[in-house]
């Protein structure tokens, strides 16, 4: 719910959000990428452990100003360099940090088609977007998402 405030606070636009629960092998088909590395069964393990939130998030510069919000990923830096970060706040290790965020808008989409297959980005562009820049959107608490 910290999370979330934090989200809303910083006027992110909730496209999508939904409450899941990944097994072992979802997890280790999202971080494949890291496979070999040795913290990968970590982040498996980790994100494997309970439920979690996923979320769409849109605002100007969404991927920079969330990486920023997040925090480093090293926990320990986070709590020195940047303590009001997410991870430094709520952060417990390197790979219990909290949150994660896409690296680019690359990774952003091959990590929305992984947890909300059912939405089209390119519906989405085409549709939503050019509204919600207009203004012509409210927020649902009971949904816990923006509606155009």
């Amino acid at each position: 719910q910290a999370v979330h405030e934090i989200i809303l606070s910083h006027r992110f636009l909730i496209v999508r959000a939904k409450e899941l629960r990944c097994g072992r092998e979802q997890s280790r088909r999202f971080y494949r990428e890291h496979a070999g590395r040795f913290f990968y069964q970590r982040l498996v393990e980790f994100m494997a452990s309970g439920p979690m939130w996923a979320y769409i998030l849109a605002h100007e510069n969404a991927i920079a100003l969330w990486r920023s919000l997040m925090g480093p990923t090293k926990v320990f830096r986070a709590r020195n360099c940047v303590p009001d970060s997410i991870r430094g706040t709520y952060g417990l290790t390197d790979t219990r940090n909290t949150t994660h965020g896409s690296d680019s808008p690359a990774s952003a989409s091959r990590e929305i088609a992984f947890f909300f297959p059912e939405f089209s980005e390119e519906l989405w562009y085409q549709q939503d977007e050019p509204r919600l820049r207009c203004g012509q959107v409210y927020y649902n608490a009971k949904k816990r998402v923006h509606c155009v």
